[in-house]
């Protein structure tokens, strides 16, 4: 049944419709956890290709073609789907959380869905479509390993969600070096949004681990997945700042090699 918080986050994760994947119902006001349901797949629209290996994103140079400028749109796009999938997976696989934390990783889904939306129409623009290019369930081969909530919101939210307030600054930059001012606003919009989300995420870790500072995090994170991999280039500390990471968090974060 998709009348429940529960059923509505099933749906998503299991629809193979693509055009479901962007625009799903509303949120049901009702919610009926039920026992932990840990899905170990999504469904996947025939217009997506899976491939067993990440493709190289395109060289800064590069991207002033707007065929390699539509293929990291695209990656850009199946991560958001990734992301939004695995909220809802979460809502499944933890259902003795509280309800409001449940029913912020469905908002945040929806969140996702929308940045969805804003990436597919860059890549469309670019003179391609979603399917395009093939992609890789990156996030599906590694989320799903985390055992408890506090795990989840480390690796996905703070780890996942907090390197990308790094990428997308440096992927905007990169865009609007290109020439492509559009699709930079667009990757600068979706870096701006995210915080938030990492904000939630920091709030919750410190709920379910009495903590959030950085070994707190750190120790969560399952192998082989490290904080290196978790971070960008250049930390942009003014946004994880606003998301609630302490100094001591980034300086600690910033030193790390390995």
């Amino acid at each position: 049944m998709n009348d429940t918080l529960e059923g509505w986050a099933e749906a998503y994760l299991r629809s193979t419709s693509l055009a479901f994947k962007l625009a799903p119902p509303p949120l049901p006001a009702r919610s009926a956890p039920a026992t932990a349901q840990r899905i170990e797949a999504p469904g996947r629209p025939v217009e997506l290709v899976l491939e067993a290996r990440a493709r190289k994103v395109p060289r800064p140079g590069a991207l002033k073609d707007p065929a390699r400028r539509a293929e990291l749109l695209h990656t850009f796009f199946h991560h958001e789907l990734q992301a939004a999938e695995l909220m809802g997976w979460a809502v499944l696989a933890f259902p003795e959380t509280p309800e409001t934390f449940r029913r912020g990783l469905a908002n945040i889904a929806l969140d996702e869905v929308r940045h969805m939306g804003l990436y597919r129409q860059q890549v469309e623009r670019l003179g391609a479509s979603i399917g395009s290019y093939p992609v890789r369930d990156w996030f599906w081969e590694r989320v799903p390993q985390v055992t408890s909530p506090a795990a989840f919101v480390a690796l996905l939210g703070v780890g996942f969600e907090g390197g990308n307030l790094d990428h997308s600054a440096r992927w905007s930059e990169l865009l609007r070096a290109a020439g492509d001012t559009e699709a930079a606003e667009v990757e600068a919009q979706v870096g701006r949004e995210e915080i938030a989300h990492v904000r939630f995420a920091l709030r919750w870790l410190q709920h379910f681990a009495g903590d959030s500072d950085y070994e707190t995090w750190r120790a969560l994170i399952p192998p082989p997945m490290t904080p290196l991999v978790l971070r960008g280039k250049t930390l942009e500390r003014a946004a994880r700042k606003s998301a609630g990471m302490s100094d001591a968090f980034l300086d600690a974060l910033e030193r790390v090699t390995g």
